[in-house]
């Protein structure tokens, strides 16, 4: 049951909304898909509106409450996933923001709930996002595949179709709980270094970002995430030159994603930065 800040009937009026969703656990190498929607949390100044009741979902042995105490009061916080609401600026359209950690059980009742709500709300489209550990060497772009159940959005974005079978998350079933719905959705990946995987991995929460300004064509302020991701990369960079076997390996997976790609490509990718810049450019104050 999800538990709102005041009476599900005092919901506020969107515009035009959109869902975006991110599971700690499984779903979330790196903490790069989580971070996107913390971040997004941070600049837009999203007010919550309600949590899923951890007693339905939760395992509390599996993911335990934490104990705090501040100014000498002792609370606990239980696990759970918080939805919130975010008016982006100079945008024509809201956004609800959905994080928490993967939930242990009744996942169809889970999504069922999550599902209807969007429906009470208005929600245009349920965008899931996720990240997953890939050959894919820290000193080049982050890779995010797109996929969508929407045939006009896969072809406006450059989606392909998601060949995936096997095990799924979260994020899996609600996709598929949305195309039940009559939904429109998108899943995002971001394909972190495998061999660099503890979180935080902003390089990957900033490439993930750059695809939902792609997606929702909106400006998202980047604050301190831009020098967070080069910082991240010079570590990296110090830890791999110290290890002879690890530098072949990375040179190895660069020569790789170098020759796999094409010129098409990186005009796009070039294209799609300039037109980001120029977003953000429109959404500044003016000096």
């Amino acid at each position: 049951m999800i538990e709102f800040e005041g009476s599900a009937d005092e919901l506020p009026e969107l515009l035009n909304p959109v869902m975006l969703c991110a599971f700690e656990g499984w779903n979330d190498a790196g903490d790069s898909a989580s971070g996107a929607i913390l971040h997004l949390e941070d600049v837009w100044s999203a007010i919550q509106i309600g949590a899923f009741d951890p007693e339905d979902y939760y395992d509390f042995q599996v993911n335990r409450p934490e104990v705090t105490i501040d100014e000498g009061i002792r609370s606990i916080t239980w696990p759970t996933t918080r939805l919130s609401v975010a008016r982006i600026p100079l945008a024509m359209r809201d956004v609800v923001l959905v994080h928490g950690i993967e939930p242990s059980m009744r996942w169809r009742s889970f999504t069922q709930e999550l599902v209807a709500l969007a429906q009470q709300l208005g929600v245009e489209m349920v965008v899931t996002l996720g990240s997953l550990l890939a050959d894919s060497p820290h000193t080049r772009p982050v890779p995010v595949s797109g996929s969508s159940s929407n045939s006009e959005i896969s072809e406006r974005m450059g989606y392909e179709p998601s060949l995936y079978e096997g095990p799924t998350g979260i994020v899996g079933v609600l996709q598929h709980a949305c195309f039940n719905a009559g939904i429109s959705s998108v899943s995002l990946w971001a394909a972190i270094p495998h061999y660099v995987s503890a979180p935080p991995c902003p390089k990957a929460t900033l490439a993930i970002l750059a695809r939902i300004e792609d997606l929702l064509d909106v400006p998202v302020p980047l604050d301190d995430l831009a020098e967070e991701a080069m910082a991240w990369q010079v570590g990296v960079d110090e830890l791999a030159a110290e290890d002879d076997e690890v530098a072949a390996y990375v040179r190895q997976l660069e020569e790789a994603v170098d020759t796999a790609e094409l010129p098409e490509a990186s005009g796009d990718a070039i294209a799609r930065e300039f037109e980001r810049y120029l977003r953000r450019r429109s959404a500044e104050p003016p000096k």
